[in-house]
């Protein structure tokens, strides 16, 4: 049984909480909305899967500092800031931080639903890459994001770094990624567990 993906609104305003879960009610989305980063973390289930509609600014715990305690729980769902009070730098660290998008008020309701339907496609697509990694790939994956060269991997594995090299090419094609920054990311996906 597939479980539907979750939308969850976390924003400090009533009236945006409301209007958000209208609009993506109406839009055929399951959607959960919070009034607290505090709130959604109290209730946050690493097994579900989704998207989180952020607001930056909020009293106690903030937008950003909610993207990097999920980070640190290895929550894997895509994030979409959505804030009438953002700037240059604060989009550029969240997406640095792995947002998916930066919205600023005011945007018209079809883009938040295009760019929330964009998260969750890309969501889906790599837990699918991910899927498709053997146990071996994975090891080799999380000890290469860890720095350690190809002879290290082998000795740690008991596998030749010729036969590291393989693993992680292979890694790297199943998984679509292009650099050492695309495979921390992968890598983060996997969790801490891998």
């Amino acid at each position: 049984m597939t479980l539907r993906p979750t939308i969850f609104v976390v924003d400090d305003d009533e009236a945006v909480r409301s209007s958000l879960g209208e609009l993506l009610d109406n839009a055929g989305f399951c959607v959960e909305a919070y009034a607290s980063a505090d709130e959604f973390l109290r209730r946050f289930d690493p097994k579900r899967i989704g998207c989180v509609l952020l607001d930056v600014k909020m009293p106690q715990m903030s937008g950003i500092e909610l993207q990097a305690e999920l980070r640190r729980r290895g929550a894997r769902l895509p994030i979409v800031f959505l804030t009438g009070n953002g700037n240059i730098p604060m989009s550029v660290e969240a997406m640095r931080a792995g947002a998916v998008d930066f919205l600023t008020k005011p945007v018209e309701g079809r883009f938040v639903i295009e760019r929330i339907g964009s998260a969750l496609n890309s969501s889906v697509s790599q837990q699918r890459c991910i899927g498709s990694l053997s146990e071996r790939e994975r090891q080799v994956l999380a000890r290469v994001v860890a720095g350690q060269s190809s002879k290290e991997i082998g000795r740690a594995l008991g596998i030749s770094h010729r036969t590291v090299e393989v693993h992680r090419a292979h890694a790297m094609h199943k998984t679509g990624a292009r650099s050492l920054v695309d495979l921390a990311e992968i890598a983060h996906l996997l969790g801490p567990d891998n």
